[in-house]
């Protein structure tokens, strides 16, 4: 999709609350507005969507379903910090990363694992000294990064992605916290793509027996379960998933991460 008709339609809700650029971001010559979208509320939770370009359907579910996801945060009084298209000249190209090549996921934190030494992730339970908010990485990363951290925790967090790399519809998460609190979700979702259990699905993770994976990698994710927040995790579809059921599932979690951030 043209990114310059996607940004017309998430401007179109600025009826339902405040539509604002937090940065802009410079590609092939062509200015890329970044956008947030955001409802008050006593309790928060942040979404975000699109780090990844060939991953369509968190930007899309949030382009078509948004004021669903606003008249149920509205009714719980929940307010939304949603970031719908973090990459969007890879949104707009089909590309995992931007068209300059650079990674705009992960890069939130890092990692010292000995004095002097830091690293973007933790495999297995290593151990490490501290954590520190990164201050490089791609220009999109800083961009939503730095609005991030103008605000306080939220509540909640949820960042939707997709995974471009297994051959059916499939679904699982990365979270942390009470993964009790998730189950209700991952159970619906399975009504429409199979729970990838206790598999491989790279070269680091294996899901649990529930379809849960818990990994440090600097993600905003991770940043977040740093901070403290209760709930907060990265939900995944497969690309071979028909996309009536990414925008089912993205829907099912987004109106669980809802109802958890209502209950704090």
């Amino acid at each position: 999709m043209n990114y310059t008709d996607y940004a017309r339609r998430i401007r179109a809700f600025e009826s339902l609350g405040e539509v604002a650029e937090y940065g802009q971001v410079l590609e092939g010559g062509q200015p890329y507005p970044l956008l947030r979208f955001t409802l008050p509320g006593e309790r928060w939770l942040v979404i975000t969507s699109g780090f990844h370009g060939e991953e369509p359907a968190g930007p899309l579910t949030l382009a078509e379903h948004l004021p669903e996801v606003v008249a149920f945060a509205r009714e719980r009084r929940v307010g939304l910090r949603v970031y719908p298209c973090i990459n969007p000249s890879g949104f707009e190209a089909g590309t995992r990363y931007n068209l300059s090549g650079e990674k705009p996921n992960n890069d939130f934190l890092r990692y010292e694992v000995a004095p002097g030494e830091w690293r973007g992730e933790l495999t297995g339970a290593q151990d490490y000294l501290r954590w520190a908010l990164f201050d490089g990485g791609p220009k999109e990363t800083r961009a939503v990064r730095s609005d991030l951290a103008r605000f306080a925790p939220p509540v909640a967090a949820l960042d939707i992605h997709q995974d471009n790399y297994q051959s059916s519809a499939l679904t699982y998460a990365y979270t942390f916290g009470d993964k009790g609190a998730y189950l209700p979700m991952m159970r619906a979702a399975e009504r429409y793509a199979t729970v990838i259990r206790s598999q491989k699905v790279d070269e680091h993770n294996v899901t649990d027996p529930d379809g849960f994976i818990e990994y440090h990698d600097g993600s905003v994710t991770d940043w977040y379960m740093r901070q403290g927040v209760p709930y907060t995790a990265t939900l995944e579809t497969s690309t071979h998933t028909p996309m009536d059921a990414c925008h089912a599932v993205n829907m099912l979690w987004i109106r669980g991460f809802i109802d958890l951030a209502s209950r704090r």
